[in-house]
């Protein structure tokens, strides 16, 4: 789910850069961009895969 929501981060990304539409400070391509990297990071660890742990 994560890997999903990162998919969709990185193309408003880069419709926002591919496009030149002005943003504030906080909707730049750049930041969403980051948290699409997070997200992506926490999907490559494991984090909502959405399946519990196995502990023996």
């Amino acid at each position: 789910m994560l890997g999903i929501a990162a998919a969709v981060l990185f193309a408003i990304a880069f419709l926002i850069n591919a496009a030149d539409i002005a943003t504030n400070e906080v909707f730049s391509s750049v930041n969403v961009m980051l948290l699409g990297l997070t997200l992506l990071a926490l999907h490559v660890a494991g984090i909502g895969a959405g399946r519990p742990s196995r502990r023996r």
